[in-house]
């Protein structure tokens, strides 16, 4: 992880594979991934396929983040949480982070997002605003519940998981909005 990863200042985990049938490593969102809540044409707010694989030993649950660093907030834009994914599942499917969650196993839940909204929303970097990037990570971690409340901000599911995070799989797309 680089100086430029939001990651590489937390403590260090092992690492793991993450892939999705929705969008490579280090591609560009397709645009039913953009958000249609915040009005990007084409942006229908569907949640990425996601499934992983190694996962470190002792792993009890999953928590999956997207997180855009280089929103223009000063604290960047998390796009979804979701915690509690007991440890038998390796994979999620596209549209699972709708507001029912309806893909999610049993036991997951979805936290607010920065736009207040418990579901998954799309990219919507502002026009002109040069490229972003999605961080996308599934978190092994070595409890069964993270024992975070519903209604917790994932910046708080973030700091919970610090101390219980055995392993990170991490999945970059980008986004760009022409002004």
């Amino acid at each position: 992880m680089s100086a430029n990863d939001p990651f590489a200042r937390l403590p260090e985990a092992a690492s793991f594979t993450v892939m999705s049938t929705t969008v490579a490593d280090g591609d560009a969102w397709p645009p039913e991934q953009f958000s249609g809540i915040f009005g990007v044409p084409g942006g229908k707010d569907v949640s990425p396929q996601l499934s992983w694989s190694g996962a470190p030993e002792g792993t009890r649950s999953y928590a999956v983040t997207v997180y855009d660093p280089d929103a223009p907030t000063g604290s960047g834009f998390w796009h979804w949480a979701v915690a509690d994914i007991p440890a038998g599942v390796a994979e999620l499917p596209e549209g699972a982070g709708d507001d029912t969650g309806s893909g999610l196993p049993e036991g997951a839940f979805q936290l607010p997002n920065d736009a207040r909204a418990a579901r998954f929303t799309g990219a919507a970097p502002p026009a002109g605003h040069g490229p972003h990037r999605y961080f996308v990570v599934v978190h092994a971690l070595d409890v069964e519940s993270i024992g975070v409340p519903a209604d917790a901000t994932p910046a708080v599911l973030g700091f919970t998981m610090a101390g219980h995070t055995l392993g990170r799989a991490v999945l970059t797309a980008t986004a760009e909005t022409p002004a």
